[in-house]
């Protein structure tokens, strides 16, 4: 389904993009997300499809808004039945649907007595009481804890699934993003990048994408020149004591120009376990401030000169190099991880502080 709104008040913004599955429209607060969902739902004046000049009611849309909006006075089947049409058999057909959420044994309880995840849930059930053709979901995580919010968004996903129903979920968390079908990146009121949320995260279009997405290496530097027999381009990463990167040729730079530049912290690579077998195209010294164990992966931030660079590796090979904070070690700043944009000081474009 491709949405194709434009929206001159409360505030003025274009979106054209295409859902399918689960599709995130990220953006950071303040962009109109909200708005375009109200749009699309008819609940303010815009031009666009699908559902353009239709009334709300006359909507096939099915509206989940953040905190959910359940009715603190109406237990779970009654919230459900609210959207249903008066007759003897409501309360059937909403428990009907709360069993289709896996939730009928919670028919009679009320809102407080339920946790974040079996609210959503019930809200859900009544979006899906409305025979949406299309699920909108406002900040689905913003009443859901950090240890639950995976957990909870991953079988809600499944459910868009198994219910075969597109869904457009707006939200500022990258984490949300990442558990998508499909991901719409919104920076400056209008639509900057949309793929999967691979296509995304690996290739962000420009530096405001790339901190949208909770990239934490994005800094800058000098360009000094070109490398024509090696397809490469030279920076200077001067806030890094000088240290001198190769990334594939950028032939729109030119030597002395300012650049954003950015690396996944899993292109940020520590030396093989077997020497032999470390080779470092764009070599960086660093001493270790901090390690995350996150299980099988530990997160390192490295002070290099006056900038901190976080890198992702397996915990045997961290153990392997003994790091400890204080630790001085050289990693290989992957080439191909590399990205870089022409620099820009307008204000929020992602200037590294």
């Amino acid at each position: 389904m491709r949405i194709d709104y434009r929206i001159d008040r409360p505030v003025r913004l274009e979106a054209s993009f295409e859902v399918e599955g689960f599709t995130v429209l990220l953006g950071q607060s303040g962009e109109g997300k909200t708005t375009l969902l109200r749009a699309i739902a008819g609940l303010l004046p815009a031009q666009g499809e699908p559902f353009g000049g239709l009334p709300p009611q006359h909507r096939a849309i099915g509206y989940l808004p953040q905190g959910y909006a359940l009715f603190p006075h109406l237990c779970a089947w009654e919230n459900v039945a609210f959207a249903l049409p008066r007759g003897s058999h409501r309360r059937a057909q909403a428990i009907g649907f709360l069993a289709r959420v896996r939730l009928a044994q919670v028919a009679d309880h009320y809102p407080i007595a339920l946790s974040g995840g079996q609210q959503q849930r019930v809200a859900l059930a009544r979006a899906l009481a409305r025979k949406p053709q299309l699920l909108l979901l406002d900040e689905p995580t913003s009443a859901l804890d950090a240890a639950t919010r995976n957990e909870v968004m991953a079988e809600l996903i499944a459910e868009m699934h198994e219910f075969g129903l597109p869904a457009l979920a707006v939200s500022h968390d990258p984490h949300v993003a990442m558990l998508a079908d499909r991901v719409a990146v919104m920076s400056g009121r209008r639509i900057v990048q949309q793929g999967t949320p691979e296509q995304v995260l690996s290739r962000p279009a420009s530096v405001a994408v790339a901190r949208l997405l909770g990239h934490r290496n994005v800094f800058t530097a000098v360009v000094t020149g070109h490398e024509a027999a090696t397809g490469t381009t030279v920076l200077q990463w001067e806030t890094a004591n000088g240290s001198t990167l190769r990334v594939p040729q950028q032939a729109g730079l030119a030597a002395g120009q300012r650049v954003h530049w950015m690396i996944p912290a899993a292109a940020v690579r520590l030396p093989s376990a077997k020497a032999e077998q470390y080779r470092s195209g764009n070599p960086v010294v660093g001493r270790v401030e901090t390690l995350l164990n996150l299980g099988a992966l530990c997160q390192v931030a490295l002070r290099c000169g006056a900038e901190q660079l976080w890198l992702a590796a397996p915990v045997d090979l961290v153990r392997h190099h003994r790091l400890t904070p204080g630790h001085e070690i050289t990693v290989d700043l992957r080439s191909n991880g590399l990205l870089c944009w022409p620099h820009t000081d307008r204000p929020g474009s992602g200037e590294h502080a």
